[in-house]
This record gives structure tokens, C-alpha cells and sequence, in this order.
């Protein structure tokens, strides 16, 4: 067939079916195509696992495919922070982001491993949750004005005050030196391998003062086992309604908030970030998620990938000079 012989019209449709499968791209799967990891930076039946498995469940439900909790502790949450960033950015990899990993954990080790903005993409936010401060009924420390003068008076005596925590640079941990630098006077420290190691010398009154985050202490406090001080949030939790921030006693510069919030690897595509800032939201609205995380202390705080993002920044901005100036190392 020559250039000037017309084409008949099987071969003209014969030419543009060809044409038209050259220049078909392939289709992309709906997300999610296989089950999701969410990777926890603390062991298990902590406050963060709680979270992630409360959220998860019903996130499962939401996508269509199952939220698998993968619990990766150690080197304040950097091992688990780690992985996410250098996992695959198709969605299917995920980490309950909150201020250790986020904001203390990377910069209280020698070698940062990852920058906590650039390195990640943060989806959305799902809330917050203070720490409390907590002393044995012995102590004779009712508030933080006790706290202090405590403080003052061991310090003058030779034999700085205690203060545990569940660990170094745990959030306990940061709001504990945050509190030292605040008043101008020393405490020491007392690290713990997680929570319930320390509540036990607590309850024992072989520590006069504890700090952790709310979550597990209200049976505590019922008891009358171990007295609340106060929260380092600006306003009261609802889940210890009775108890007094740290704002009202007048120490806005003790303010800190221990958050949660779900981020992935940098790089996550536009479509994947919104239903997954979608799905997140939806099931903070649900009545039933909403008293669980109650019960946790933590109060839902739904909202975009921007407004999530510019939180993370936020927090990073104030507390990595923190933990760099007050030489909080793992």
C-alpha cells in the first residue's frame, strides 16, 4: 500500500484501536490494595498503642482493609521512626506519630536519624494528651507550689529532689527538666523502662514525684495510692476534671502537651494524604471513639494535613532546642 492509497475502514479502525493501546496508560489500583502497618514507636498496652489500636480498628473499617499494629520501641521512638521513613510511600506504611518520636526522641541521640518534618508526611492529627504530675501521699507535695518549695528546700539541703519518669527523654522526662530550668533550681532524675516500673516505687514511696503522661494513673487516684499535682496543659483534662493545670498555678511556661497524630513516609501521593485525613476524621466524629479516647485523656483534635503538618513543625521548633539544652541523651 502506498502513501496515496486510502485506507479502508477496518483498517482504520484497526489502526485507531492500536493507536488508542499504545497511548493507554495503565490504571492505579484503588488504595489501600493490601493490609496497612501501623507501626507504634512504644511497646505494647502503653498509651500510644491503645490509640493506635482504638483508631485503627475503626480505620480498618473505614478503608476496607485491615490496620495491623506493629509495635516498634526503643531510642525514644527513633527505631520505629526509622522504618516509616525508610518504607515504601504508598500509604500501606504508617506511624502513630506523637511528640517522642516526633519532637525528642531524634535530637536527643548523637547522630540525628531523620528530621521529623522533611522526612515524613504528617495525614492528620487525632489528638492530645497532658502529662500529669503526680506525688506519693507521704510527700507532703499537694501542688505545684509545693512542688517547687520542695524542691528549693531539698536542693539548699544538699540532696537535689527526685523525679521519675518512664524513661529517658520520654515526654515525663523533658517536662521534669522543663521544670528545673523553669524555677532555677536542681532535681535528679530517675529513669524507668516504661511506666508501670515506676508507678511501682511511686506507690512505694521510693520516689517522692512522678510524671507521665494521664492515661493510666486515675485508678491510682481513686485509690488515694498516688495524688495528682496537676496537668502540663493550659486548661484541665476531662478525665481528671478535679485536677489543676499547670497554667493556673501560674507556670504558662510549663505548658506541654503529649500529641497523637498519623503520618507516613515523605513523598505520600495527594490522593492517598486525603482519605486517609478523611477516614482519620470521620472516625473522631464517631460517639463511641470519642469516649475511648475519654477514657485514655486524650481529647480528639480532627483537622487537616496542613493544620497537622504546622502543628508537628510547631512543636518540633519549640522542643528541639529544649531537649538539646538541657542534655537529655538516650
Amino acid at each position: 500500500m502506498t502513501s496515496s492509497t486510502p485506507l479502508t475502514r477496518r483498517q482504520t479502525l484497526r489502526f485507531a484501536a492500536g493507536g488508542a493501546a499504545a497511548l493507554a496508560l495503565p490504571a492505579r489500583a484503588a488504595y489501600p490494595e493490601k493490609p496497612i502497618t501501623l507501626v507504634v514507636t512504644f511497646a505494647a498496652g502503653g498509651a500510644s498503642d491503645i490509640v493506635a489500636r482504638v483508631v485503627g480498628e475503626q480505620l480498618a473499617r473505614k478503608l476496607g482493609q485491615a490496620v495491623v499494629v506493629d509495635n516498634k520501641p526503643g531510642a525514644g521512638g527513633s527505631i520505629g521512626g526509622t522504618a516509616v521513613m525508610r518504607a515504601a510511600p504508598d500509604g500501606h506504611t504508617l506511624m502513630l506519630s506523637n511528640s517522642t518520636p516526633v519532637a525528642i526522641g531524634p535530637f536527643a541521640l548523637e547522630k540525628q536519624p531523620y528530621d521529623p518534618v522533611a522526612d515524613f508526611t504528617h495525614i492528620a492529627a487525632i489528638g492530645t494528651a497532658p502529662c500529669v504530675v503526680m506525688a506519693h501521699p507521704g510527700s507532703g507535695i499537694n501542688t505545684v507550689v509545693d512542688l517547687e518549695n520542695a524542691a528549693r528546700k531539698a536542693d539548699k539541703g544538699g540532696t537535689p529532689l527526685q523525679f521519675g519518669s518512664g524513661g529517658p527523654a520520654s515526654i515525663g522526662h523533658v517536662w521534669g527538666e522543663l521544670m528545673v530550668r523553669s524555677i532555677g533550681v536542681k532535681m535528679t532524675h530517675v529513669p524507668y523502662r516504661g511506666g508501670a516500673p515506676m508507678t511501682t516505687d511511686l506507690v512505694a514511696g521510693l520516689i517522692p514525684v512522678g510524671i507521665d503522661v494521664v492515661t493510666a494513673y486515675v485508678p491510682f487516684f481513686k485509690s488515694g495510692q498516688l495524688r495528682p499535682i496537676a496537668v502540663t496543659s493550659a486548661q484541665r483534662s476531662p478525665l481528671v476534671p478535679d485536677v489543676p493545670s499547670v497554667q493556673e498555678f501560674g507556670y504558662r511556661k510549663l505548658v506541654l502537651d503529649n500529641f497523637f497524630g498519623l503520618s507516613g513516609p515523605k513523598g505520600l501521593p495527594a490522593e492517598v494524604v486525603t482519605r486517609l485525613n478523611t477516614a482519620v476524621n470521620e472516625v473522631l466524629a464517631q460517639t463511641d471513639v470519642k469516649k475511648k479516647l475519654l477514657e485514655l485523656g486524650v481529647t480528639e483534635t480532627p483537622g487537616t494535613p496542613a493544620a497537622f503538618t504546622g502543628f508537628v513543625r510547631d512543636q518540633v521548633a519549640a522542643l528541639q532546642p529544649l531537649v538539646k539544652s538541657i542534655r537529655v541523651t538516650l
